[in-house]
């Protein structure tokens, strides 16, 4: 199946350009949405490719850059800082080798934050894929990570 015929059932669903970037971003092979790609959503939803274009770039789980095979995204709300947010951040940029922003040379991890992950209850906290790891440690990571490589 194309992309265009992937997109376009939900072209008469609710939220279906956001499940149809999804879509596209998750058939891209390097988990971002092209120019294509929003060209494309653009043309199957009849809409001007501003419009798309702005939709895509509003959502934070939506990048116009190619990223890794998995995301990490650790919580910066209140909570997880107080509680050691920033010592995870550090150990995962040291264990990782790379920058908030940046992909892993391997293309398996991208390294980002998040204003909240809405899971204070286990602080700090991390998102990778559609995953939450709370009551992180620093020596947690490297376990957790194992699990995706």
């Amino acid at each position: 199946m194309g992309k265009r015929e992937a997109i376009a059932a939900f072209v008469d669903q609710p939220g279906g350009l956001i499940k149809a970037l999804h879509r596209l971003q998750d058939q891209s092979g390097h988990n971002f949405l092209s120019p294509q790609d929003i060209e494309l959503a653009a043309e199957v939803f009849d809409l001007p490719t501003a419009s798309v274009w702005g939709t895509a770039t509003f959502y934070s789980l939506f990048s116009m850059t190619p990223r890794g095979r998995h995301v990490i995204r650790v919580c910066e709300s209140a909570p997880c800082h107080v509680v050691g947010s920033l010592n995870i951040l550090s150990e995962l940029e040291k264990h990782l080798g790379v920058q908030v922003g940046e992909t892993t040379k391997d293309g398996c991890f991208t390294l980002e934050v998040a204003s909240c992950l809405g899971v204070c209850g286990v602080a700090p906290a991390m998102m990778i894929d559609e995953n939450i790891h709370g009551n992180l440690t620093p020596q947690s990571l490297a376990k957790i990570l194992a699990g995706y490589a």
